[in-house]
């Protein structure tokens, strides 16, 4: 199946656009892949600290070029649900590296922060630059030049965008990102939602909020609501970087451990020193890209991809914007009902078919680009399938199911649960927002309300307290922008605002922070682009101005003339509580040199 002459169109014109940074990047790749087996470029002194706390007989391998190494980059820590898996992982991935005549070495380790621990926190205004971070601790690892390939182990949201520009910036390199899956169900997830409005409305207490928190978050794993970990997950598989079928296997299991098998061993398949080389940086191109996004579509996926998927792909050279995300979203149909976007969690989508049946789904209807190279070794079709595990304890693949195993969870392209993806872009004399409609009610994405100004989520959460916001309002929350604070995540925001809507109040959100992955069922225009800080418009509004969210329409308009609002002088607050404690001291220079949302809001100008 060809693909859409629609979805070629935004292919061609982001190729077109990134030629000045595509090419180059391609070039110095080229070069470094040229180099041959990295190994022999270091001296006696280098290769004997590089393998002085080895074994013997991978001594003797190391001393060569001829044996292919395994740079294991690693996210473990045992304090997140997510990453607690991953303590195994290397003497997994060592015993399979030795069993195809390979050798494999942790080259590092990178932090993992949980925005579920730092949410509403101090430390929640690391979060994004944390992604920077990862990125830089994953280059310090690689560049001991000591290694024929990667295998990168992270899951969760800032760790795997921040693990794939080091990817691409180490693209001579093939890569094989290795997941974790997801914790098996717990308490439904519109179950805890509501026991968190309860507990909000001052009807229930803490001792029943934790309980049911418990019962949500209860063992290792990712969680399991569809935010940004398990978009993460989705995209990883999408552009071809997992093995096929290993996104939503649980951890502990014994197809879990020989999938992480298989992915160590597919990835010193694929080195310089065989026959199926594949580096990261060439195998991903716009093509992988824009079938990212088309899944991230499809799913209703995290809107903080819009912020990750520009700075991934300009680690690659390659220059996408927010329009493409957007006009990618007037194409492609939402064929999954995962929470918040659904009641079902993610379990529930693997069960129903998952990523097999989703990607066969959009090869069929001529969404995907199926001309992609993998690190399987084919096109994507390869990766409609169902894996299942012998009785010998390998892996093996049967074509994914014809039919949707629950139809409310996951569908087809000719039957979607709406005609458009669950993203887009809002434009008007804000500037440029984003919003998530596929969780939102059609009958609630339009507001129109007067503005209550705020310039913190404390502010807007006290005022909910006092009783001063049942009504119609339009909650602008400022200064959250990545200059001004880092860009946390308002997720505490949903319950409040969700609230008012329940109480038959119209409501919406307009920040220049973001949201959870798991943006739910208020409107809210996101990632205000100039952020307050910066200039934008966002920073003129005052009290009893009337806002205009349009979120079929796609805009987002201040009904004040051009010239009044001009005249007004942005005030900024006092910010500098923002600048101490929880390590934020050391992040100033992140929020100084931070490019725009819509840039990617990277603090190392990756954005191509």
């Amino acid at each position: 199946m060809t693909v859409r002459s629609d979805v070629a169109a935004i292919t061609d014109r982001i190729r077109e656009r990134s030629k000045p940074t595509r090419e180059p990047y391609l070039d110095r790749l080229e070069a470094a892949a040229a180099r041959g087996v990295h190994r022999s470029v270091l001296s006696c002194g280098n290769l004997a600290h590089g393998f002085a706390a080895c074994a013997p007989n991978t001594k003797a391998a190391l001393s060569g070029d001829t044996v292919p190494n395994l740079g294991i980059i690693t996210a473990y820590n045992d304090m997140l649900s997510a990453h607690a898996p991953y303590e195994t992982y290397p003497q997994l991935i060592r015993k399979a590296a030795t069993e195809v005549g390979g050798v494999a070495q942790v080259a590092g380790g990178v932090p993992a922060m949980c925005d579920g621990v730092t949410q509403g926190q101090p430390g929640m205004e690391l979060s994004l630059f944390s992604r920077d971070v990862i990125a830089m601790a994953a280059g310090i690892g690689l560049s001991h030049n000591m290694f024929d390939a990667a295998v990168y182990l992270g899951i969760c949201d800032k760790i795997v965008p921040g693990l794939m520009i080091a990817a691409m910036t180490f693209g001579h390199l093939p890569a094989v990102f290795v997941p974790a899956g997801p914790m098996p169900s717990g308490l439904p997830n519109d179950e805890k939602a509501k026991i968190r409005q309860l507990y909000a409305e001052g009807k229930v207490g803490r001792a029943e909020l934790l309980e049911a928190e418990s019962k949500s978050y209860h063992s290792p794993g990712t969680c399991t609501f569809y935010g940004t970990a398990n978009s993460n997950q989705m995209m990883m598989e999408i552009m071809g970087l997992h093995i096929p079928g290993s996104s939503f296997i649980n951890p502990g299991t014994p197809l879990r451990d020989a999938m992480t098998r298989e992915a160590a061993q597919r990835a010193l398949a694929i080195t310089a020193l065989g026959n199926d080389f594949t580096p990261a940086g060439k195998m991903i191109d716009e093509r992988s890209i824009v079938n990212a996004i088309v899944g991230l579509h499809a799913t209703g996926g995290s809107t903080n991809h819009t912020i990750h998927l520009i700075a991934m792909a300009g680690a690659a050279g390659i220059k996408l914007t927010w329009q493409d995300i957007s006009d990618l979203s007037d194409t492609v149909p939402l064929l999954a009902r995962v929470y918040p976007n659904g009641l079902a969690d993610i379990n529930h989508f693997h069960a129903a078919g998952g990523m097999g049946f989703l990607i066969r789904e959009l090869l069929d209807a001529g969404y995907l680009h199926e001309d992609v190279r993998t690190v399987w070794g084919d096109g994507l079709r390869s990766y409609t399938i169902e894996p299942k595990l012998n009785n010998d304890g390998t892996v093996s693949r049967e074509p994914a199911p014809a039919v949707s195993g629950d139809e409310k969870v996951l569908t087809t392209a000719p039957k979607p649960f709406q005609a458009t993806g669950g993203l887009k872009v809002l434009t008007g004399n804000f500037g440029h927002a984003i919003i998530k409609t596929s969780a939102v009610k059609p009958e609630k994405r339009i507001v129109e309300a007067p503005a209550i100004v705020f310039d913190s989520q404390e502010g807007l959460n006290q005022a909910f307290k006092n009783g001063e916001l049942d009504r119609d309002f339009v909650a602008v929350v400022r200064f959250q922008g990545p200059k001004a604070n880092g860009m946390p995540e308002l997720h505490r925001l949903t319950t409040v605002l969700g609230v008012l809507q329940d109480r038959g109040r119209h409501v919406a959100l307009v920040t220049d922070g973001r949201m959870s992955g798991a943006s739910g069922k208020v409107p809210a225009a996101i990632h205000v682009t100039p952020e307050a800080l910066d200039g934008g418009a966002i920073g003129r509004i005052q009290n009893g101005d009337i806002v205009r969210l349009d979120g079929e329409a796609g805009t987002l308009e201040v009904l004040v003339t051009a010239e009044e609002l001009a005249a007004r002088p942005i005030v900024v607050p006092d910010l500098s509580a923002n600048s101490f404690g929880m390590g934020r001291e050391l992040f100033a220079g992140f929020r100084q040199l931070a490019l725009r949302a819509d840039e990617g809001a990277s603090s190392f100008g990756v954005a191509a």
